[in-house]
């Protein structure tokens, strides 16, 4: 397995590890439900180095760009990011990513950990096929260290090891500064609901980064947080991970990523998206509670009416809600909230019903 910068700071700390994606990662440490109530009240800490970083630059990289993704990116200024989708000739999602418009004609692009190599050879493929001769495309995924610093106190932690005025960094907004006297990108942005930062440094200076962090955070109760607590973390706010709740056979608008395609733009995948965006989809991703008892897992059938409709792409136990709860993929005329459908756990079918997205929102 690959191991992050991290990886021996983990195992010392006693961290249960996993092979998550071909990578040895922690998937807790005191425990899943301690991680995430931490999270939520206070602040957790997360080893990301695993995620992959490519850069695309050069005098074409915007139009590249705009070839290969859904949604318009022509608005993007420097010091700013956006959440996107990389769709195939069909509309299915090659990968959920985000962009970082580092200068006017570099970006980076930060990818799941599973799809990273598969997403570069595509950007490849792409750039090849359709002559896109002023682009570069980079993977820099071993160079770059990224930790993510999650819940409310998390800018009081991290202020003191940074001269960027954090106050003044918006959602979605990043600034090049230093963090514990290390150059670093910080980005006001995550993956838990929370308000928080995605720091990005090298690899080798990222590890004086966690140590840092845990010092300033210690009393304010920052935790270090393992996989475990990020999926209930992600799930509860209604985040969607991809390969389970989204795969290549799944489009956006199946999911709820409709809004990141540009209906006017040209792009890969473009027609497909447009021709079903027409006719309506046949199934849609919705978010269901359960009324029963049990936990709903990937894979549980979805029933209505005495009819499979459906199947569970994600489910757990939410320690904000103290509820069961859960993603599934059904048929689009059991989409709409206040729908009761059953799960199958084992041999029953326990009630459930559907719910708005998401399930929950930080206090403002």
């Amino acid at each position: 397995m690959n191991q992050t910068p991290l990886y021996d700071r983990h195992v010392h700390a006693g961290a249960r590890m996993i092979d998550f994606g071909g990578w040895a990662m922690p998937v807790q440490y005191a425990g899943v439900i301690e991680e995430h109530r931490a999270t939520r009240k206070s602040a957790g800490l997360f080893d990301i180095c695993h995620m992959g970083e490519i850069e695309v630059r050069g005098a074409a990289a915007l139009a590249f760009l705009q070839r290969v993704m859904s949604r318009d990116l022509g608005d993007l200024e420097t010091g700013r990011l956006k959440l996107g989708v990389l769709t195939s000739e069909t509309g299915g999602i090659l990968d959920d990513l985000t962009v970082y418009r580092l200068e006017s004609d570099r970006y980076g692009l930060v990818t799941n950990a599973g799809t990273r190599l598969k997403d570069a050879a595509w950007l490849k493929t792409v750039k090849a096929a359709e002559g896109f001769r002023k682009v570069e495309i980079v993977d820099r995924t071993d160079e770059i260290g990224k930790l993510d610093l999650q819940g409310p106190v998390a800018q009081a932690i991290l202020q003191p090891l940074t001269p960027a005025a954090l106050d003044g960094l918006a959602y979605y907004r990043f600034t090049h500064t230093r963090v514990a006297d290390r150059p670093a990108l910080v980005s006001r942005s995550g993956y838990t609901g929370e308000d928080g930062f995605e720091i990005y440094a090298a690899s080798d200076e990222i590890g004086a980064i966690w140590d840092a962090l845990l010092e300033s955070g210690a009393a304010r109760n920052l935790k270090p947080v393992g996989l475990g607590a990020r999926d209930t973390l992600r799930l509860e706010a209604g985040m969607l991970l991809y390969g389970h709740d989204m795969d290549e056979t799944t489009s956006p608008h199946e999911v709820t990523y409709g809004w990141l395609v540009d209906p006017a733009k040209d792009f890969i995948g473009s027609d497909a998206l447009r021709r079903q965006k027409a006719a309506g989809v046949e199934r849609k991703l919705v978010g269901f509670e359960m009324v029963g008892r049990g936990i709903a897992r990937e894979g549980h059938p979805v029933w209505r009416n005495g009819e499979a409709i459906g199947a569970v792409t994600s489910g757990t136990f939410s320690p904000t809600l103290s509820r069961a709860i859960g993603l599934a993929m059904v048929s689009a005329t059991a989409k709409d909230p206040g729908t009761e459908i059953c799960i199958q756990i084992r041999d029953h079918l326990v009630p459930a019903v559907v719910v708005k997205l998401p399930f929950y929102r930080r206090p403002r």
